[in-house]
């Protein structure tokens, strides 16, 4: 993994000292997680040029907020961690995959704990499934009934899928309910956002990594 500038982004690892002797053994911790995002974080601000202040500046958290998060002494919602990826360039499934500890790992257990609190955690949860940098995201979303106050666009696809419970999509201008089972496929730059209907609803979204450059075919119409 390298940076903008050729150099190899570092994080604490599984035979790190400060990950503990737990992490050394290659069982990935809570503690452990936050400690490694903290780096990613640290290192793409330097990489960018920017310091705490800017960084404050751009995401509106504070600047004592952001260092202890970047020394591992504080956790973060999705919707801090969207803020601190939006004031870096990037997304926040890309600072959670480059801090993954199971980067060569194909299978995720279904007892990993690899979710992130939303910023109410009556809102639910979000876990990735797939370990890593890896050209394709997958992301399980439980609940989400704020998802709605935030738009995103995405450089490539994406395929929202609907596990369980109903959730409301507006894409395009266009409102949409989907219901278990039913799929909503969103084209690559289209602005949309969604909201679950109730905290038990389980929503997948899987898409290629925006860093991905994707040859498109030419659209047909019917």
């Amino acid at each position: 993994m390298r940076s903008a500038r050729g150099k190899p982004w570092a994080f604490p690892g599984r035979h790190d000292r400060i990950g503990g002797s737990e992490e050394r053994r290659g069982v990935d911790t809570e503690h452990g997680r936050w400690r490694r995002l903290g780096h990613v974080v640290h290192a793409r601000r330097l990489d960018s040029g920017l310091t705490l202040a800017r960084l404050a500046e751009r995401t509106g958290l504070s600047q004592s907020f952001l260092s202890q998060f970047e020394n591992g002494h504080s956790n973060s919602s999705l919707r801090s961690l969207q803020r601190i990826a939006d004031g870096l360039g990037v997304t926040a499934t890309e600072l959670l995959a480059a801090a993954d500890n199971g980067s060569h790992t194909p299978i995720v257990r279904a007892a990993e704990d690899t979710r992130l609190p939303q910023s109410d955690p009556a809102d639910g949860s979000v876990r990735s499934l797939v370990h890593g940098e890896r050209d394709l995201r997958a992301l399980e979303f439980t609940g989400g009934a704020a998802h709605g106050a935030r738009e995103f666009t995405h450089a490539n696809d994406e395929l929202i899928y609907v596990v369980r419970g109903e959730i409301t999509v507006v894409a395009g201008g266009e409102e949409h309910v989907l219901a278990a089972g039913d799929t909503f496929y969103c084209t690559a730059g289209v602005a949309h956002r969604w909201w679950a209907h109730t905290p038990e609803t389980t929503t997948l979204l899987v898409s290629v990594a925006d860093s991905m450059a994707i040859r498109r075919r030419p659209h047909r119409s019917s």
